[in-house]
């Protein structure tokens, strides 16, 4: 039963060896463009550190077969089981070297590790070989070949414990079918933790040659196939022809007059990005919510432009990430901040603020490998990223991390020694299930607990909101800052609306702050739109070009055209003042349709063309 016990472990550690010489390969290959990014040794080689977790995951993920031969093996042991094991081995370790091959093939063109798109090309190997340096190809085949032979003599000579002739346990083999399933199943998802292991784990720098360095191979291509595989090559939302669809969102996009309003008092404030979890418009009173709920955020209204007609473009954190940082929308079946081979061509707001001077920096009290949100931020460029394992163990804190109120207070204590201009973006947690704030007296609001919790827990992030205020208005930046508070999405709520239905989707969107202009203080801005529109919103107030952000729309110019977008995992919303639908591509099927007669082909067009374009360009990254 030792040989048994033995054979797993050293097969576990087999593979965590093989993905180390994968990445060191990797590492020596590139040696160069490492040296030219300046990298630092250490840095680089803290690499193999952070890899580490998601190496484990995938090494569980592969002796998930091995573990089932083993425990055939501790009744009925005949020698070509052993053969089995070798087979099976040979035969991964060949596909992880094949990948990891290709991925330095890859690299220097693309900036992206293997994902499912680029396995279209091997269907073409002429193509292949054609296109790459003969010198180049004969180096790779080489190292594909070393790589493959030096793992597998390896696994034979050191790591491979043949299982024969041993007695039969039963007692070991039911213990070993009942406990080994759980430790293989915990260490797949990379701990008990809340959120599965993702990417985003292994990411560390601000080079992120180091972060895909460190992402182990096999699992990211995984990741790619699996949020992927329905769509292989295909729209499934092509409902025109292509050219006739982009012409008809280039009518969308098109402004006749550029008379947008500027409402700020300088073209180089602070920015602060204040990102609220789940906010609902429903605890807003001002955009038909309950009075008390969000009292603060109502006295905030009054010195800001509060937009009336904004909708979240998805129902996740990480879509609302990708669409308030890039102002790419979201999209059904998949979110493109989960996939670092597409979000890589993306534009970054944060990165154009980078550009123009802005230290950057980004808060938030949770763990950011939910939704690979960590990922996604750290390539966005920002110069500082606090979550919940870079504040003070002392902090108090719930299920899912750190209380609104701390992670709020020290994000002003860092800025008062920041250099300005600053752009900081921080990401409530409160207002998250299973909304366990510290608040001291809680409120029965008449309905469910689920629903009272929730108001609980967003009238707590808003009293926190007031006391972060109060303390702001203290600070020397405080006069020349720009603060915007948006909801990632909305939330289920007391209004109890049909998720098929506009209002449930509408969120909260503010900016404030003594930088804008008096005469606008206290207004508010009616046009339609969504996240996404915040980047085309903001840039032109600081005389800064949006025309990479394509997606995005000024929502301060009375001549932009109104409309939002709201994506659900088979179809969308479309939002216009003339009227919605909320349409089920897969079932052909209307969910709602409130629009006039004289306007429905016209609005339904606008908006099946808006997911088709929005859709391929997602496949096209």
């Amino acid at each position: 039963m030792k040989k048994i016990l033995v054979n797993i472990i050293l097969q576990f550690l087999f593979w965590l060896c093989i993905f180390a010489l994968a990445r060191a390969i990797f590492l020596v290959y590139y040696w160069t463009l490492l040296r030219e990014e300046h990298t630092g040794f250490l840095h680089t080689m803290a690499s193999f550190w952070y890899a580490l977790k998601l190496d484990a995951a995938t090494a569980c993920y592969l002796l998930v077969f091995p573990f089932f031969l083993l425990v055939v093996q501790s009744i009925f042991s005949p020698s070509w089981l052993n053969v089995l094991h070798k087979v099976y081995t040979a035969i991964v370790l060949f596909i992880f070297t094949l990948i990891t091959t290709a991925e330095l093939g890859i690299y220097f063109e693309w900036k992206t590790k293997l994902h499912y798109k680029a396995l279209m090309y091997f269907a073409h190997p002429s193509e292949i070989y054609n296109s790459t340096e003969t010198s180049t190809f004969f180096l790779l085949l080489g190292i594909l070949a070393f790589q493959f032979l030096l793992g597998l003599f390896l696994y034979l000579k050191v790591f491979f414990v043949p299982v024969i002739k041993i007695k039969r346990h039963y007692l070991f083999s039911f213990l070993f079918l009942i406990i080994t399933p759980v430790l293989l199943f915990i260490g797949a998802r990379g701990g008990i933790q809340p959120i599965p292991i993702n990417q985003s784990e292994s990411y560390y720098s601000q080079h992120n040659i180091l972060n895909l360095a460190a992402t182990n191979s096999a699992f990211n291509l995984y990741i790619s196939f699996y949020e992927n595989h329905k769509n292989f090559g295909k729209n499934p939302f092509l409902f025109y022809d292509m050219a006739e669809a982009e012409e008809t969102v280039k009518k969308l996009y098109a402004v006749p007059v550029d008379t947008a309003v500027h409402v700020l008092k300088t073209s180089r404030p602070n920015i602060v990005l204040l990102i609220m979890e789940s906010w609902s418009a429903d605890l807003i009173r001002t955009l038909g919510g309950d009075t008390a709920i969000t009292p603060a955020f109502h006295e905030l209204e009054k010195n800001g432009i509060l937009f009336t007609n904004i909708y979240a473009s998805g129902t996740r954190s990480e879509q609302g990430m990708g669409c308030i940082f890039s102002g790419f929308p979201a999209h059904p079946i998949s979110s493109i901040t989960v996939q670092p081979d597409k979000y890589v061509h993306l534009p970054s707001l944060t990165r154009v603020l980078h550009n123009q001077g802005y230290t950057t920096s980004y808060y938030f009290g949770g763990q950011l490998i939910y939704g690979n949100i960590k990922s996604y931020i750290i390539w966005n460029g920002f110069d500082r990223v606090k979550e919940i394992y870079d504040f003070s163990d002392t902090l108090p804190r719930g299920k899912l991390g750190i209380h609104d109120q701390y992670t709020l207070a020290q994000q002003i204590r860092d800025l008062n020694s920041e250099k300005q201009p600053f752009f900081s973006a921080l990401f409530t947690l409160s207002t998250h299930s299973p909304f366990d704030m510290p608040l001291a007296e809680k409120t029965d609001w008449g309905y469910s607990d689920n629903i009272n919790d929730y108001l609980n827990s967003a009238h707590y992030t808003d009293h926190c909101l007031g006391d972060y205020f109060r303390q702001a208005a203290k600070e020397p930046w405080y006069d020349s800052t720009l603060f915007i508070i948006v909801a990632d999405h909305s939330h289920y709520s007391q209004k109890n609306y049909s998720y098929f239905s506009p209002p449930y989707h509408k969120i909260p969107l503010l900016f404030y702050g003594n930088v804008i202009k008096d005469e606008y203080k206290g207004t508010t801005c009616n046009r339609v739109g969504s996240q996404a529109d915040i980047v085309a919103t903001l840039l032109p107030q600081l005389g800064l070009d949006t025309s990479v952000f394509h997606w995005s729309k000024n929502l301060l110019d009375p001549y932009t055209p109104q409309f939002a977008y709201v994506a659900f995992e088979e179809g969308i919303g479309w939002i216009t003042p003339e009227g919605y639908f909320f349409y089920d591509s897969r079932m052909n099927h209307y969910y709602c349709k409130e629009i006039k007669a004289a306007d429905e082909s016209r609005i339904i067009k606008d908006g099946r063309s808006f997911l088709q374009v929005l859709f391929q360009e997602y496949m096209d990254h």
